[in-house]
């Protein structure tokens, strides 16, 4: 699964897009990563991946043009966006700069530099609330708030970049990423942190005294949020699917990315109880506004067209994984 030119990974210093870097450099490709480190970590750079590292931000039109300049690019998989939705409600403009600006800024560069295959990580926040569950690509996009409205709006701009330059994509819609590196190389290390597992397994560690739940009377077994977590390693082995399908010949798509099945906010904290062996203090809290009872995907085009397949689909894994991760980045 070779290719002779080099993959610009954007956001490759990040959590997913270092598991990315990962990915495609066991499938043989040679790596180049951009990144502002605004989020991303030097450290896992220099020490695990290893790759050529350019620190500069997508909106720098005239360093992208140097990068496609001096390195042979085929390709890029562009991970690098701001990302938390109440930041996006209360700073809009900081998300549309980023994600819009930024993403139109480094497609207009690979327009110019005769590049025509680009990978985006978009989200399963383009949907908003779900008419059905699991959600299908095919459901309409409706997001409620500025986060999901600049992924969406980067779908529409190469779907119109498609037609008037040529240049083809793939738009992975994630749900919950979420585990880490089974050898413990590469985890989630986000500040400040918002997700349910490092959340969940940061109060085993004692680094917050309890986990939220918000909300137990949603219409669901337990009364609790259920979302489709997905294991990052998973994630990174669709984007390696996906540049090869390109490579391939095929045509612009998009790619819902979950496991097909959720897991509710009481069933992640009682596995992580059960794994770590801590009690995990939890403070049942209300309802936040927006958050949908259920949130499953469904992933059958990418398994039909890809040839993908979740290689941790169970809880466990990718809580173990987590785990382990965390144990060793605050040094238990």
């Amino acid at each position: 699964m070779s290719f002779d030119q080099a993959i610009l990974v954007t956001g490759g210093a990040g959590y997913i897009g270092s598991h990315g870097v990962l990915a495609l450099q066991r499938a043989g490709y040679r790596v180049v990563v951009l990144d502002n480190l605004v989020y991303g970590h030097r450290d896992i750079v220099d020490n695990v991946l290893k790759v050529d590292f350019i620190e500069g931000d997508t909106n720098d039109r005239a360093l992208l043009d140097k990068i496609f300049a001096d390195y042979n690019i085929g390709a890029v998989i562009h991970f690098a966006a701001y990302a938390y939705v109440g930041e996006s409600v209360s700073e809009p403009d900081k998300y549309y700069r980023n994600n819009v600006v930024g993403t139109l800024t480094l497609l207009e560069a690979m327009v110019a530099a005769g590049i025509d295959k680009f990978v985006f990580s978009s989200t399963c926040a383009t949907y908003g609330i779900p008419k059905t569950v699991p959600i299908p690509e095919d459901h309409p996009q409706s997001p409620i708030n500025p986060y999901g409205m600049t992924k969406l709006m980067v779908e529409r701009i190469l779907a119109d970049f498609g037609v008037a330059y040529g240049l083809r994509s793939v738009c992975f819609r994630y749900f919950n990423a979420a585990g880490a590196d089974p050898l413990g190389r590469l985890g989630e290390d986000h500040n400040p942190e918002t997700h349910l597992i490092p959340l969940v397994l940061q109060t085993a560690l004692g680094i917050r005294q309890a986990i939220s739940i918000f909300g137990t009377d949603y219409p669901t077994p337990d009364g609790t949020c259920i979302r489709d977590y997905i294991h990052v390693c998973d994630l990174a082995d669709a984007h390696v699917l996906g540049l090869q399908y390109l490579i391939d010949g095929g045509a612009s798509t998009v790619f819902n990315l979950g496991n097909g099945s959720g897991f509710s906010v009481k069933q992640v904290i009682d596995t992580a109880r059960a794994i770590t062996g801590c009690e995990i203090p939890a403070v049942e809290c209300d309802r936040r506004p927006g958050d949908p009872p259920a949130l499953v995907g469904s992933s059958e085009r990418a398994i039909q067209t890809l040839g993908w397949k979740p290689v941790y689909p169970d809880i466990e894994s990718i809580i173990t994984h987590a785990w382990n991760w965390h144990q060793k980045r605050h040094k238990v």
